[in-house]
């Protein structure tokens, strides 16, 4: 972990690409095919929302432990909890590095994932960041 000067414009950028990357990856139709990037698509929006929360700190991270664990400690009320992102990382994990072809129905639990967490978790750091 580095420390640098809290940047609240890089995060508000890394925010709103977050965000047109999950409306984009929500627009894909789910098949055999689409699964591996929906997953990917899906983890990456939320590893740069934890990044862009780091950044606003004035904190960058090595690694996509930190983002992640960033966002698990956000106290926000969800209807899944927040420490499933930690088995996204996983999975996006073993999607890219172990050639993993997640299921439809993982493909579907990580869409719900999306829909319950991504929007209350952008709305919440958006508000963080502009305080």
């Amino acid at each position: 972990m580095r420390f640098k000067r809290p940047d609240k414009k890089n995060a508000e950028s890394m925010l709103d690409a977050a965000e047109r990357e999950m409306r984009f990856t929500l627009t894909l139709k789910l098949d055999d095919a689409s699964s591996s990037t929906i997953v990917r698509n899906i983890y990456e929006c939320f590893r740069t929302m934890g990044d862009a929360l780091l950044v606003s700190k004035g904190i960058s991270s090595e690694d996509h432990i930190m983002p992640i664990r960033e966002l698990t400690k956000v106290n926000i009320n969800t209807k899944r909890p927040l420490n499933t992102l930690d088995n996204l990382r996983r999975l996006r994990h073993n999607i890219n590095y172990y050639g993993y072809n997640p299921t439809r129905s993982e493909a579907q639990d990580t869409l719900s994932i999306a829909d319950n967490l991504f929007w209350p978790l952008l709305k919440e750091i958006k508000d963080r960041i502009n305080e």
